[in-house]
């Protein structure tokens, strides 16, 4: 048959390791797809040395690549969302497929492209969007269509994950593992979307939408990052049996679904406690198959470069395939998209560690207590510690399970005490069984 020709726009990390390996995997790729898949032309600002393109048509304007006639899926690997955006929509209003590894893309214009998309009849592929080499996106789509989710939980930064990972294992202060992390090239230089949870909040904004079937909501999604975790923080939580971990969540209750990033304790006993450095894993729960784990390699040129190939491969093999028969971009049909809620981070319930500096001198412990009773709020544990020399001791108090305003409104409370120093620290608590 005929070859597939695909379009490359980007020859970064990620785009010389999506041409490699269709050079070097080109015949197994045939052999899957019934066709072979060949690189007809790319877009790239420079060259990359990592790629041997001596024989391939190269554009300084990626927008050539959209207009080529020959030219049948267009591969967006250039990320940011601006160019990306009207590049994807001109491939899209020129009958070409896409692919595209870009999480801020896809969940902040989504709804808008896939849209466009299925008007056209053209397929939107984005498996690595998500968790890089990890196939998450075709695991909770397709192979766990059965289920109706119940939840979801992941790791979905190696950057953030690298951080936890050393202040856990080794006591190492955030400034001091984050200097680290950019030195090894794991974070930018601004490393804002890593460690305030933007990158993440993307990510589980497109798994929510997959898992529950609801257009894509990225500004409803509840984003805190790990800059405020101290040493002490993780210490304290490693005594009471739990990790720290910044994790996406979402979960489907009555009320509706909560879609939120942040730094969360989890029993050591958890799978996803025990997934470090810079890897990335997601726990879904299905009713039908209950809890299941997908681990692997978050980021890289050959671990994401895997899944933009397997999403030209998918592609390829729908050639042949009437439009309607494709597995839809968000795992449900278009027009069945839900308009369910998606709760404010206020009406969401979860237990809390509780980390304050006070004085220590008779009667503190006591009124914090009754704040926290006040507000409906039942004490699990307490840890106090002192300090030689000093009148201001640590105070660390586990709740049980409470609403997030009443926890917003007994911090404020405690906060305002006079025996009370600085701000309390809030850390989640989640039971993933």
């Amino acid at each position: 048959m005929k070859p597939v020709k695909v379009g490359l726009c980007g020859l970064g990390t990620v785009g010389s390791g999506t041409f490699n390996i269709l050079r070097d995997n080109a015949e197994e790729i045939t052999r899957r797809v019934g066709r072979s898949i060949v690189v007809e032309q790319i877009g790239a600002r420079r060259d990359n040395p990592a790629c041997d393109t001596t024989d391939i048509n190269i554009t300084r304007d990626i927008f050539d690549v959209v207009k080529n006639p020959e030219i049948d899926i267009v591969v967006e690997l250039i990320g940011g969302t601006s160019v990306a955006r009207e590049l994807v929509l001109n491939a899209i209003e020129n009958g070409k497929h896409v692919v595209t590894a870009n999480k801020a893309l896809i969940a902040e214009y989504g709804n808008e492209i896939f849209e466009k998309a299925h008007a056209k009849g053209v397929m939107v592929a984005f498996e690595a969007a998500v968790a890089g080499g990890i196939p998450i996106i075709k695991t909770i789509r397709e192979g766990l269509s059965s289920n109706r989710i119940e939840w979801l939980a992941g790791i979905i930064n190696g950057t953030g994950n690298f951080i936890m990972t050393e202040m856990s294992d080794k006591g190492r202060a955030f400034d001091d593992v984050l200097a680290e992390a950019q030195e090894l090239g794991y974070a930018e230089a601004d490393p804002t979307f890593d460690v305030e949870g933007i990158d993440a909040a993307h990510k589980l904004t497109i798994l929510a939408s997959i898992a529950y079937g609801i257009p894509l909501q990225f500004e409803k999604t509840y984003t805190e990052g790990i800059s405020r975790i101290t040493a002490e923080d993780v210490s304290f939580a490693r005594e009471l049996g739990y990790s720290v971990k910044h994790l996406g969540i979402a979960r489907r209750t009555k009320a509706g679904v909560e879609l939120r990033v942040h730094p969360t304790l989890i029993s050591q006993k958890a799978l996803l406690a025990n997934v470090n450095g810079v890897m990335n894993a997601v726990m879904v729960k299905g009713d039908a198959v209950g809890p299941t784990l997908t681990y692997g390699a978050g980021a890289g040129a050959m671990p994401t470069g895997s899944s933009v190939v397997a999403d030209i491969i998918d592609v390829a093999r729908t050639f042949t395939a009437d439009p309607t028969n494709r597995v839809p971009h968000l795992a449900f049909q278009s027009d069945q998209l839900s308009n369910e809620t998606v709760l404010p981070m206020d009406d969401i319930e979860c237990g809390f560690f509780l980390n304050m500096t006070i004085q220590d001198r008779a009667g503190v412990l006591a009124n914090i207590t009754q704040i926290l009773s006040n507000n409906g709020i039942s004490i699990e544990s307490v840890i106090q510690r002192e300090r030689e020399g000093s009148d201001l001791v640590p105070l660390v108090v586990m709740t049980h399970v409470v609403k997030e305003r009443n926890m917003n409104a007994a911090i404020a409370a405690i906060e305002a005490l006079p025996d009370v120093a600085g701000a309390v620290q809030r850390i989640r608590v989640e039971n993933l069984d």
